[in-house]
């Protein structure tokens, strides 16, 4: 299955039409590898992935129980995201 993923993986609109890399380029890669097990690879290919899909499981949970200051860690996961994807798209961009 990850290897029919791998093969059908989608090209990125931006790099396409820019030639430059957009902030979620790499993302796919990322999962790929996450699934298989490989974290270093994929942190290396998409540093973001691991903090964002904290934030997206915190999320579904909070959804689902409601916590007390579930809104307000949210919103301070998004912005430390937001920088985290912000800061690895400006280093790829001079590197």
């Amino acid at each position: 299955m990850l290897d029919w993923l791998e093969q059908h993986m989608l090209p990125c609109p931006v790099k396409q039409t820019t030639e430059m890399s957009c902030p979620g380029c790499g993302m796919q890669r990322a999962i790929i590898e996450l699934l298989r097990g490989h974290f270093a690879e994929s942190f290396l290919a998409y540093p973001p992935l691991i903090p964002v899909a904290l934030m997206i499981v915190f999320l579904i949970l909070h959804l689902i129980y409601d916590f007390k200051h579930g809104a307000k860690i949210l919103k301070i996961a998004f912005i430390i995201n937001a920088i985290i994807i912000s800061l690895n798209y400006i280093i790829n961009q001079i590197i």
